[in-house]
């Protein structure tokens, strides 16, 4: 369970909000890995200390560090020019370039500071104090009612997949491979139409 007397929860969520932007833009210009590796680490600290399970960071950051694993990956073996390693696949060579793996390197250590910024924002803040923050900042007000709205409506659609789903485990709708995609194509059809009505 989440820690509700930490010192970030009692704190206003202007002011969480206000950081939150500032050092995500210094995350993004930053020069170097340093500055973002430093925030990363002490967001995901701060996490852990507000009662965050690390199971649940990690679905959390599992897209984000794939993309900055395949960024790593991309400009390792596709940008740079100072041979780093090579080797040879089937008679291809293939060759790891020094200054692309440090400029993946640096694209991923932004990649990691910027989400574990917004991640501990959001594990800090609930979303109505949040959209409250930027109500006072003058975000567009229509941005904000379309936010609350669509945050209010999938609470509905989650209660109403949950309700679908027990109805066909109950009658073995997921018992086998072909049966189980059959019902979930089904769960998912009536989700749709529910949310378009």
């Amino acid at each position: 369970t989440m820690n509700c007397d930490h010192l970030l929860t009692r704190l206003d969520p202007r002011v969480k909000l206000i950081s939150t932007l500032a050092l995500l833009v210094m995350v993004i210009s930053s020069r170097g890995i340093v500055f973002p590796l430093l925030v990363a680490t002490v967001c995901l600290a701060l996490c852990l200390s507000l009662g965050v399970r690390p199971k649940l960071l990690l679905v959390r950051f599992a897209e984000p560090l794939f993309i900055a694993i395949m960024v790593l990956f991309l400009k390792l073996f596709f940008s740079g020019v100072v041979p780093l390693f090579s080797f040879q696949i089937f008679g291809v060579a293939i060759a790891g370039h020094k200054d692309g793996l440090l400029e993946g390197l640096f694209i991923a250590s932004r990649i990691g500071g910027a989400v574990s910024l917004v991640t501990l924002l959001g594990f800090s803040t609930s979303f109505t104090d949040l959209m409250a923050a930027l109500a006072w900042l003058r975000a567009p007000r229509g941005f904000i009612e379309v936010s609350l709205f669509a945050w209010r409506y999938l609470f509905v659609l989650s209660a109403d997949a949950q309700v679908v789903y027990a109805a066909q485990k109950n009658r073995l709708g997921y018992a086998g491979l072909l049966r189980g995609m059959r019902s979930f194509g089904t769960l998912a059809g009536a989700l749709v139409i529910k949310a378009f009505d």
